[in-house]
């Protein structure tokens, strides 16, 4: 998260609107992540998001100690409970790569399929709970931001 905050005041009571950081420590180019997610994302969504795209040994590690899944997975999303801190979504690099291959499309649409999937996990919503709910959003916002498929459909497939 930015050391020196939102660089606009907002309304007392009134949560800044979504700011979006990628962290690369994978080495994967993710130009223009942030600059896509915010503008994509839920107009409801406020407050700071860290994108990190991390190894998929790191991914494993935090999927086995969170989920009991020692697997690597795709994306984890960590809810924040500091005011004005949505939390942080993290990417498997190697993983997302493989996906982009096998889906025919580009590293960068992959990491914007998985960054809007993990937004969606921080504002609440749980395609495994919440009878398509999550499912809905998602198509909606992945057309609003371009992108032909999302997470929970191509998991149906």
């Amino acid at each position: 998260m930015r050391a020196d905050g939102p660089s606009k005041r907002m309304p007392a009571g009134r949560p800044a609107p979504l700011s979006v950081e990628v962290v690369n420590g994978g080495r994967l180019p993710a130009p223009g992540l942030a600059a896509w997610l915010q503008p994509t994302a839920p107009r409801s969504a406020r407050g700071a998001v860290v994108v990190a795209l991390v190894s998929d040994a790191r991914v494993q590690k935090l999927n086995a100690r969170y989920r009991a899944k020692n697997t690597p997975t795709d994306v984890l999303s960590f809810a924040a409970e500091e005011p004005g801190f949505l939390g942080e979504v993290v990417i498997a690099s190697g993983v997302a790569r493989r996906q982009a291959r096998l889906g025919g499309h580009s590293v960068q649409v992959e990491l914007r399929v998985l960054a809007l999937h993990g937004l969606l996990h921080l504002l609440g919503y749980d395609h495994e709970h919440d009878d398509g709910r999550m499912a809905r959003v998602e198509r909606r916002l992945r057309r609003k931001g371009g992108l032909r498929e999302g997470l929970i459909e191509r998991g149906r497939k």
